[in-house]
């Protein structure tokens, strides 16, 4: 071969320029097992299936936006086998083939099957997108905290509760529009503002009373979403909310509880059926698996669940969050309440007293997680504040817990 063929060799098999070897040896090798990723009639097909993912996860449909993910494993792992069997050469992935093409960066997508699980009716689904992701070695932190309910005395006292925190147990309250934090001066602002123009000799006791009545029909039949959402333009409120959710969202991803959405918008968090302005919906199979029978095992606060355990923690995350960044807690009362439901439904249901240390507990561990992973909370913050897709913050969860270690 000389030295003009050698080079034409070359240019029909750059993926070989490495090896001069391989190409005299082993010439009527490679001409015989020609790589099927560069069959052309792969690369449609290919393309089409991606195509398929992306409505998938656009149509928030992660059942098919999954099954597409697995087949592709598995070709994957049919390309594995058979490069054992032929050697190095292989077998033609279609993956890979689109991959050489630079159309489509795989490793990248794989991670949106997650803004599919938003509508998922099914939970065992979005449990089963975390377990293929986590398996695929996108996910290292989740569940990485697991066993932090296993750790530590059950008893938390107010005392022990103030010196482990700094801040006195009533701090971690939510408290009631207008008697408190920015809101109070919200409602001394309005107030000022009625009294000024009744001094004017400006009546508006007309329009007044129409407002009190529209606002507590929105809190009656809307849960007050109205107000929700004419509050939610405000820097400082939304703010909150978004510290809010991140705390709820950062536990129970590191505590292994599969998040299907978070949602900011009160209009969009009434038409889904969640309580209060905003909600971070995260599950538990052992826990759903109870609930749907109407009761919960375990009968004192020593014994039970570790899932238990688990899902008050992130039922109190948010309101750690906003104690931990602010000092003090404004929301949360609908987390109280679901709290305080699911303590009933214990057989026997818990006396008061083993409510509020379980309470405590919960707040206590959701507050010092926080506190060791303020960066991950941070970033998790960021992410919601620009917008971003769940999945998009997960991945800044991750970036920002492995840039800690």
């Amino acid at each position: 071969m000389d030295l003009s063929s050698r080079s034409l060799h070359l240019k029909i098999f750059p993926h070989f320029l490495s090896s001069p070897r391989l190409v005299f040896g082993h010439v009527s090798f490679l001409f015989l097992q020609t790589p099927r990723d560069k069959n052309p009639k792969l690369i449609p097909r290919a393309l089409k299936g991606w195509h398929e993912y992306e409505d998938a996860v656009k149509r928030k449909d992660v059942a098919r936006a999954l099954r597409f993910l697995r087949s592709l494993e598995a070709d994957k792992n049919k390309d594995n086998s058979a490069d054992k069997v032929n050697g190095f050469l292989s077998s033609g992935p279609t993956r890979a083939g689109i991959s050489e093409l630079g159309l489509f960066d795989g490793s990248q997508r794989d991670w949106e099957v997650l803004d599919a699980c938003l509508n998922a009716d099914d939970m065992r689904l979005v449990g089963s997108a975390y377990g293929f992701l986590k398996n695929r070695g996108f996910l290292p932190s989740f569940g990485k905290f697991s066993n932090i309910v296993l750790e530590g005395p059950r008893d938390v006292t107010p005392t022990v509760f103030k010196s482990s925190t700094g801040l006195e147990v009533s701090k971690f309250a939510p408290k009631k529009w207008g008697l408190s934090g920015t809101s109070r001066f919200a409602l001394v602002a309005f107030l000022g503002g009625v009294s000024f123009l009744l001094s004017q000799g400006i009546d508006i006791r007309t329009n007044l009373a129409a407002i009190l009545g529209l606002a507590f029909m929105d809190s009656i039949f809307l849960g007050g979403t109205c107000l929700a959402q004419i509050s939610s333009y405000w820097p400082p409120y939304k703010r909150r909310i978004l510290i809010h959710e991140a705390g709820h969202l950062l536990v129970a991803y590191l505590m292994g509880c599969p998040i299907r959405g978070v949602i900011l918008d009160p209009i969009i968090a009434m038409q889904m059926g969640i309580q209060g302005q905003a909600g971070t919906q995260f599950w538990d199979e052992k826990m759903s698996n109870e609930l749907a029978e109407g009761r919960l095992s375990g009968t004192t606060f020593d014994s039970w669940h570790d899932m238990m355990v688990r899902y008050c923690m992130v039922l109190f995350a948010g309101i750690a969050a906003e104690a931990f960044v602010y000092g003090e807690a404004e929301g949360g009362e609908n987390d109280e309440n679901l709290f305080r439901s699911i303590c009933v439904l214990m057989q026997p249901p818990l006396s008061v007293a083993k409510m509020s240390n379980q309470a405590r507990w919960s707040v206590l561990q959701s507050y010092n997680l926080l506190k060791w992973q303020r960066h991950a909370h941070r970033a998790a913050v960021k992410a919601l504040e620009s917008g971003s897709s769940l999945s998009v913050v997960i991945r800044r969860i991750e970036e920002a817990m492995s840039s800690a270690t």
